[in-house]
């Protein structure tokens, strides 16, 4: 009995692996992204990679539609398109959903083709998520903290550029000033 209690002790007293959060500061404030590593490890190592190399700082959030979704980290506060790795395999039958405040992979039509660009849902937009009919867009985490940042983002009047194809673009950058994994 004695030997039983001292193995539970010992298991308690292991620490457990907290999972990965991103602090994300922005000129509108900062928010943190808790990753789901077990669920969407591919989604998780590109965008942890894309934090580490630094080159999600000075992005912008190029897209905010109310009510929907704020995509970004892919353009620069000029709308310059940024430097991508090879895309990755998409990972939307990962048994994850696109809820509310959940963080996902941008792409195009073609389900393998996300790479930098990531969204965080306004809504729970079920209508995403992978079906018989729909190849769905992964998630790979959720903001914990500081999801207002991400609300205030919807108070920024948009606008379409035409030349580029691009609408619901906020007139005022909302940039990302630095991006860091925080310490566990």
């Amino acid at each position: 009995m004695a030997r039983a209690l001292a193995s539970l002790l010992l298991c308690l007293a292991l620490p457990v692996s907290a999972a990965t959060q991103v602090k994300v500061d922005t000129n509108l404030g900062d928010f943190v992204i808790q990753l789901d590593e077990k669920s969407a490890p591919v989604s998780s190592q590109n965008f942890l990679r894309y934090v580490e190399d630094g080159s999600y700082v000075g992005t912008i959030f190029h897209r905010v539609i109310p009510g929907f979704m704020a995509q970004g980290g892919g353009f620069d506060k000029d709308l310059k398109r940024q430097p991508s790795y090879a895309p990755i395999k998409n990972e939307a039958k990962n048994g994850l959903s696109n809820l509310r405040a959940t963080v996902a992979m941008a792409r195009t039509q073609d389900p393998n083709s996300a790479t930098r660009q990531f969204y965080i849902n306004y809504k729970d937009n079920n209508f995403l998520d992978a079906s018989p009919m729909n190849p769905g867009y992964a998630v790979f985490g959720k903001v914990v903290k500081g999801f207002s940042v991400i609300e205030k983002m919807t108070e920024i009047p948009t606008t379409t550029i035409r030349s580029m194809g691009m609408k619901d673009v906020p007139q005022q950058p909302i940039v990302i000033e630095a991006i860091e994994v925080l310490k566990k």
